[in-house]
């Protein structure tokens, strides 16, 4: 009888502290509609960042 009693007040505490789910979030309330940015935007040079996009099949083999 006491398992039955124990039982229900880990139930009843489950139910106090998770008895209801939260309300849904519509699809359009996740989604955010931006801008693209024009094809033709402006790009600048940066000398010090150019290394990341260099790639040399001599170098990468160690030639």
């Amino acid at each position: 009888m006491d398992e039955k009693l124990s039982t229900d007040t880990a139930a009843a505490a489950r139910h106090a502290r998770f008895g209801k789910l939260p309300e849904r979030i519509r699809f359009e309330d996740m989604a955010e509609e931006v801008e693209p940015a024009p094809a033709g935007g402006v790009r600048t040079y940066n000398p010090e960042g150019s290394w990341k996009y260099y790639s040399c099949l001599a170098l990468d083999l160690g030639l």
